[in-house]
């Protein structure tokens, strides 16, 4: 098939094939792992999946197109910018892997790849994404992390099957409110870039269960986050943050809460609602007091107030059950509170 022979001779040129050497064939299990691979899998005399990973390749032939039947296409870590305009003809195509390249743009006519459901552009260039890309209605992963991205399209919002969105280390300062239409999402990943509010419309991603929004410039959550009733963790280290709203408590699912590294001064009394919560981080904040509520975490197993201005503790922390870990250190406690010898004879581990 001359479009395998074309890429052989391409990866030839950069010494990963010697001179008249074929693709290797390679096993379905193998063909897009972490590890370097380079390879064929074929099905029926079909060309289901290609793998041209780390091999140094700028340019992909237009004969490429020829593989009408490819399900799978990995060119991650290669030095590529652009690709052929044939790649529109795969429309069998499945996973498409264009993480670690160089693309400033997405490639023309990306929506015409229909069947998509996972597309990776990660660590590239990309300043914008299309708005075509909202007519990839069957993707289900999308990977856009660590690229230069300042905006992200209203198209987005189409994308009714995605449950796996990943955009952190770009520039976004906001997001746009179709997002909250991905009614499937279950993870959202939008870390370190330059948000300082989201969308109340947030709150209807009724499916999230991991929202991870660290490294960002939050001053404020939008009060429909506790509309996220299926949410298990909830990840805000190092925002802006002064206060929770005290629609948080509707979180019921939640098993991990990271605050740290904010400007909190008070909490709400609603985040002793959080029964299933195991991890409360409040670490580096400006609190001078908790919450008697918080006592009612039943299946907390670590609290860490360390780096607040704190000069009393309330005894119903005495009262949890399974608490593993408290760290209390460099706050103004005291004297200490006798609660926490019983807590010390119960095996938790307190910092002083």
């Amino acid at each position: 098939m001359s479009a395998l022979q074309d890429v052989a001779r391409l990866v030839q040129d950069q010494s990963y094939l010697n001179k008249g050497e074929a693709l290797p064939i390679l096993s379905q299990a193998i063909v897009f792992t972490e590890d370097r691979q380079l390879g064929v899998y074929a099905e029926d005399d079909a060309v289901i999946g290609l793998s041209v990973r780390h091999c140094g390749l700028s340019a992909l032939p237009e004969s490429l197109g020829e593989l009408t039947h490819l399900q799978e296409l990995d060119l991650t870590g290669n030095r590529l910018t652009s690709l052929p305009a044939s790649l529109s003809q795969l429309v069998d195509l499945r996973v498409l892997n264009l993480g670690e390249n160089l693309f400033s743009t997405l490639p023309d006519r990306i929506g015409h790849l229909t069947h998509l459901t996972q597309l990776y552009v990660h660590n590239n260039c990309l300043t914008s994404i299309p708005d075509d890309i909202g007519d990839l209605t069957h993707l289900e992963k999308l990977d856009l992390g660590h690229n230069e991205l300042a905006a992200l399209p209203e198209s987005l919002g189409m994308l009714g099957n995605l449950a796996f969105l990943y955009a952190s280390d770009n520039r976004l300062i906001s997001v746009p409110e179709t997002l909250g239409n991905l009614g499937e999402l279950i993870y959202l990943g939008l870390t370190d870039n330059h948000l300082t509010v989201l969308p109340e419309t947030i709150g209807r991603l009724a499916s999230l269960s991991e929202l991870r929004l660290y490294n960002n410039r939050l001053t404020t959550l939008p009060v429909s986050i506790g509309h996220l009733t299926s949410l298990r963790e909830l990840h805000l280290r190092n925002n802006l943050l002064t206060a929770l709203p005290d629609s948080i408590g509707h979180l019921t699912c939640l098993r991990k809460l990271c605050v740290q590294d904010n400007r909190l001064a008070a909490l709400p009394e609603s985040l002793g609602d959080l029964r299933s919560l195991a991890d409360l981080n409040l670490r580096n904040n400006l609190l001078t007091a908790l919450p008697p509520s918080l006592g009612n975490l039943e299946n907390l197993r670590v609290l860490d107030v360390r780096g607040n201005r704190l000069v009393s503790l309330p005894a119903s922390l005495g009262d949890l059950p399974h608490l593993e870990k408290l760290d209390l250190r460099w706050n103004r406690v005291s004297p200490e509170p006798d609660w926490l010898l019983r807590l010390e004879r119960r095996g938790c581990t307190v910092f002083r």
